[in-house]
Formats: structure tokens, sequence, C-alpha cells
């Protein structure tokens, strides 16, 4: 398998406070330094106002998969919520909603509208990150605590560069930009952030990575694309850019989440990291000398 034995390739970089930062190598040979756009994923690549929620949004599915007469045994069940909604991930969320509902009429259930089961999750989410959102909105909380570690310096350090920043989240646009804006990064991406719409078909990753190579004549070597989810990976990889994927652990700083780490390698990830705490080791490699 393609993920097997691809951590003994990783490569340990030195930081100058001699702790070291994951960075781990899959495809060597990809062309790379010569990135114009980087397009960023935002929960799970640069914020953590929402880590934690596949907790919220597994035991919801599988609670609804459950009431129907045919429904497997729970765990199982577990097993069937979390491939969908991690194949998902990076997709707006309404599309692991339809899958829901998928599932349920599959195991004789009637299922709901999606929107009704988007808007019952994110009643649940907004439960468990409506004091981490209002204490960075008041500024009683630093923003860099709820940020993955490196990610202001990493951003400074690819716009000195010259590379033009956009951002795309499966999140609802209204709620990517007032999040964006309390984690004080609308000056990085400036109007280049985008967000999921009322009428999903309306917005994907792959029509953002289209209008952004459209837009700025890229060559596909231009871009390169940075996020923790699936979907981002594998769209990125096949418009001809590279491919970084995160897999961090959202709830253990500086941790690897393996599980993550295997699936983004089957997405087609050139390179894995798990934070930017060292900034100059991950630019060092992106634009070789």
């Amino acid at each position: 398998m393609q993920g097997e034995g691809m951590i003994r390739q990783s490569s340990r970089m030195s930081l100058s406070n001699g702790s070291s930062s994951y960075l781990e190598i899959i495809h060597p040979d990809t062309p790379r330094g010569y990135f114009k756009c980087a397009l960023f994923d935002f929960d799970g690549t640069l914020s953590l106002i929402r880590r934690g929620w596949r907790e919220i949004m597994v035991p919801y599915f599988v609670e609804e998969i459950m009431a129907c007469p045919d429904a497997p045994v729970k765990e199982e069940t577990e097993g069937i919520v979390r491939e969908f909604v991690t194949r998902l991930t990076g997709k707006q969320t309404i599309y692991q909603c339809i899958q829901l509902g998928q599932t349920v009429s599959r195991y004789g259930g009637k299922p709901k509208d999606p929107l009704t089961y988007k808007k019952e999750y994110l009643a649940r989410l907004w439960t468990r990150i409506e004091n981490s959102f209002n204490s960075l909105k008041d500024q009683s909380r630093s923003a860099d605590e709820m940020l993955l570690k490196g990610s202001r310096i990493f951003l400074t350090a690819l716009k000195q560069r010259g590379v033009k920043l956009y951002l795309a989240s499966g999140t609802d646009q209204v709620n990517v930009l007032e999040e964006a804006t309390v984690l004080g990064l609308n000056d990085f991406f400036e109007d280049r952030i985008f967000g999921a719409k009322d009428n999903w078909k309306e917005f994907s990753k792959n029509m953002i990575i289209s209008n952004i190579i459209e837009e700025n004549r890229l060559k596909g070597d231009g871009l390169i694309v940075i996020g923790d989810g699936y979907v981002e990976i594998e769209e990125g990889k096949a418009a001809g850019g590279y491919a970084l994927a995160v897999a961090c652990d959202e709830m253990r700083a500086g941790e690897l989440d393996a599980w993550k780490r295997n699936r983004l390698i089957e997405a087609g990830a050139d390179a894995i990291i798990i934070d930017y705490e060292d900034t100059q080791g991950i630019i060092d490699y992106l634009f070789p000398r």
C-alpha cells in the first residue's frame, strides 16, 4: 500500500530551540518552488475554533441512523459514519448531511431534508464553540491560541514571497468571514475568502481552484494547496498543483493524527506536516534555493 513505510522517509527539521518539526515527503519529485498562489483550507488547517467538530457530527449522525429499523450495530454504524464524514471533509457540510439522508434510506428510515440535519448539527456545534468564539470576539483570548502553531508566521512568509493567498472552506461563508475576522486573518486573504453558500451547487473547491488558475494564468505548478481534508488535496492534485497536507491532531497540539495522515496520502498529498512551527524549514523545502 502507498502509505505503508512512508513514515521511514520522514525528515525531522531542526528548530532554533532544539525541538523538531514533522515534515514527511511523500512525492519528492513533484515540482515545487514556482508557487504564485496558495489555497488554504480553514478549519483544522489554520483555525482551531471548530476543533472537535467530528465529535459532534459523528455521534449525531450515528443517532439518526440507529433510529432506522434496519440499522447495523452501533460499532458498525460508527465506522460507516466516520468513513463518509472523513471522505467528504473539505466539501460543504451539506454534502455530509446529504450522505446521512441516503444512509438513513438504505437502512429503512425516512430521511429528513439535508438542511434540517445541517441546522441541528450546527446548533450542537455552536454549543461547543460559543465560548471560544466569544472570547476571541471580545479579545479576552489571544487569536494565536486558536490558530495552528505558526500559522501567522507561515502566512506572512508566503505573502513576503509574493504568493497570493486564498482561503476556501466548506463552512458557511458568513461564519468563515466572522471567524477569519476574530482570528485576524483578513489582511492576508483580503477579498479572497470563500465559504459555502445556501445553494451548495454554486460553490466547490474545484470551482475555486479553476478560477484561481484561470484568473492568474497559472500553470499547475504555480499553485500550492494546503489543507487537512481529503477534498482539497485530491482537487489540488487533479489540477496539477502541489498538495501540502496538514495531519494535525486538533485536540493535542503538535501531535500527528496517524489516521488523518493515511487518508491524506490516499488523496495524493505530496508532503505532510503537523503545523507551521518551523516555518523557515517548511519554506526552505517548498522554495529550494
